[in-house]
């Protein structure tokens, strides 16, 4: 277990976390600070929790769960935080940020396995939640009615295998959602059954309805999309992992236009793709600035990039660099496996440290208990 004394290393004051990085209602408006920041995380003995730290830097809460968790979602307007199991898990809690305890754990159902992220409508009476039905390897979003404890009442069909991350476009009515393209099955945990076959894609679905009414696809079979954020304006960036020859260099972000639907890929310089090893995580996009950064984790760096024009901004060293929150203006939040949050800006190619904590941060961090400006 985390100590108070190992969470007041370092604290979280100074300017405020702004903008929700999509994961909530686009009413809640760009000026909405989290009083807190949550993410799940693993001890030094492999236990896995989800933690809350507040802007001063002290512990909010631990919470045990029995599986490796991944991605959140904020509640528009409530106290509720989702954290969803990492895949192949099969559960996710919802949080109460009020009180810093367990609400609920919702069970994905027999056959079926989450992916690790979700995103509530923005009156907050629905969640949607990206899910695989493994029996014969469909990509689904699933509803729940957050209003009657999280009940189930169906699923919407990608026409797609390993849908990831999904957001809420600021139209309030369109899901944005990285389909993976890869298939997986809880008996044979984290292994890849179709390397060879993939097709991943990126989605938008009518959410009243579960209509696809876009797709768009990447330039290599193997480029499986994974991440994204949506800025205020509908521009969306979404990031790659590359499933081809570790050798290979293509392209590894994606950015989809959705005013005029232009969608392209970034040619960024050559060693900038290098250094990346083929592999992003964690995408924020700053709701008051042209700047959206992007994780590397095996590459051991963020860049920042320009999503208004695709140029590359900077790119910064952060060891184990995993999870991303929009902070002040213009700058970024950045968590490490390591343990640190660093402070991220594009001004600058140094990570200015911001905490250091005895826990193992996962790929993702989420606002939590807003606070309106």
């Amino acid at each position: 277990m985390v100590s108070r004394r190992q969470l007041l290393r370092a604290g979280l004051g100074g300017a405020a976390l702004v903008g929700l990085s999509g994961c909530a209602g686009p009413q809640l408006g760009r000026r909405a600070a989290p009083l807190q920041l949550l993410s799940a995380v693993d001890d030094d003995q492999g236990q896995h929790y989800i933690t809350a730290v507040k802007q001063s830097g002290e512990q909010a809460f631990m919470v045990p769960v029995s599986e490796r968790c991944h991605g959140g979602c904020l509640q528009p307007y409530g106290d509720h935080v989702v954290i969803f199991a990492r895949r192949p898990g099969r559960q996710m809690h919802v949080i109460d940020t009020r009180r810093g305890a367990l609400a609920h754990s919702i069970d994905a159902g027999e056959g079926f396995h989450f992916y690790g992220h979700g995103v509530y409508s923005p009156d907050a009476r629905y969640l949607y939640v990206t899910l695989n039905r493994y029996s014969d390897a469909a990509g689904l979003i699933r509803v729940y009615d957050a209003m009657n404890g999280y009940r189930a009442l169906q699923d919407y069909p990608l026409d797609g295998v390993g849908p990831h991350e999904v957001r809420l476009h600021p139209d309030g009515e369109t899901l944005v959602i990285a389909l993976g393209g890869i298939e997986t099955h809880p008996d044979y945990d984290r292994l890849k059954l179709n390397i060879a076959s993939m097709q991943p894609a990126l989605l938008l679905m009518n959410r009243h309805d579960g209509q696809i009414v876009q797709r768009f696809t990447p330039s290599h079979h193997q480029l499986s999309c994974r991440h994204l954020d949506v800025s205020p304006e509908g521009i969306v960036i979404a990031g790659y992992q590359y499933e081809g020859p570790e050798w290979d260099t293509p392209p590894l972000v994606a950015r989809l236009d959705t005013r005029n639907m232009q969608f392209s890929e970034l040619e960024l310089p050559l060693e900038e793709v290098m250094g990346l090893k083929n592999y992003t995580a964690s995408i924020a996009i700053s709701p008051t600035s042209p700047y959206t950064v992007i994780t590397a984790p095996r590459g051991h760096r963020a860049v920042i990039i320009n999503h208004h024009s695709g140029e590359l901004v900077q790119r910064i060293a952060v060891q184990d660099v995993a999870g991303a929150l929009p902070y002040g203006n213009s700058s970024f939040l950045v968590s490490s496996g390591t343990g640190g949050l660093y402070l991220l800006d594009a001004e600058s190619d140094e990570a200015q440290p911001h905490g250091d904590y005895a826990v193992h941060w996962d790929n993702h961090l989420t606002p939590g208990g807003l606070r309106h400006a």
